[in-house]
């Protein structure tokens, strides 16, 4: 696992497939996914190294939706810290072990992309169920020592959640957008138009700071990033 810095308080964590966020909070630190399943121990090692006590002190972890890639970890967290762990309504009862994972409608052009990540994807241990504290729905704040902003974005899973904190222009977007070869989309979806309307919904934010689960983040102007593919996809104006 590698780790990057975003901002001063935002860093990225990223897998062999996919990536985590870990934002420092006045009195701890906050999770943006979790990772594959068996990295606990190696996430919470990094949020010691990085607060540069010793000390992992995990408040939230707020999961995206419930692919594998994202919610892997948690569980593990969770009963390691007493975090909260927190997600969309949705794709809470797939995230509790209570229902099966609804699987993707792939396009055409996604099958060969499906096959060559899942070929490619490390043998690592099936993550338990994890309990979700607080079912998370569209409008709901959250308090970091700046507001976070809950926003549904469904279509990528039912459940699927972005995060904009408006103070400082930060967006997490789940897997709904991707930042792979180009800025796009997210890929392997249940409903593809909602994740079109959902690029839509984020690109029309005020937005400096784009996170996304897979690709690199866009740091500076990337609200203007967003519009302009948004404009590219047709649709709803933003």
């Amino acid at each position: 696992m590698e780790t990057q810095q975003v901002t001063p308080t935002i860093w990225m964590l990223k897998f062999a497939v996919g990536q985590a966020y870990a934002l420092r909070l006045p009195d701890g630190w906050s999770l943006v996914d979790t990772g594959l399943p068996g990295h606990a121990e190696q996430v919470l090692a990094a949020l010691r190294r990085l607060d540069g006590t010793g000390c992992a002190d995990l408040r939230d972890i707020v999961l995206t939706h419930s692919h594998l890639d994202h919610v892997g970890s948690a569980a593990d967290l969770a009963a390691a810290t007493g975090a909260t762990v927190l997600a969309g309504a949705a794709d809470a009862p797939v995230i509790r072990g209570e229902v099966p994972e609804p699987p993707p409608v792939l396009e055409d052009w996604e099958v060969p992309l499906w096959d060559a990540v899942h070929a490619n994807m490390p043998d690592l241990p099936p993550p338990g169920p994890c309990p979700v504290d607080r079912e998370l729905a569209d409008g709901d704040t959250l308090d970091w020592g700046q507001e976070v902003r809950v926003v549904h974005v469904p279509g990528h899973t039912a459940g699927s959640i972005a995060l904009h904190l408006p103070r400082t222009g930060v967006l997490f977007t789940g897997d709904t957008i991707a930042n792979v070869e180009q800025l796009m989309p997210g890929v392997f979806n249940v409903d593809r138009a909602q994740v079109l309307a959902a690029f839509h919904r984020q690109a029309a934010l005020e937005v400096e700071t784009a996170c996304f689960g897979h690709g690199a983040p866009l740091v500076g102007g990337a609200g203007e990033a967003l519009r302009a593919v948004a404009r590219q996809l047709g649709g709803p104006a933003t």
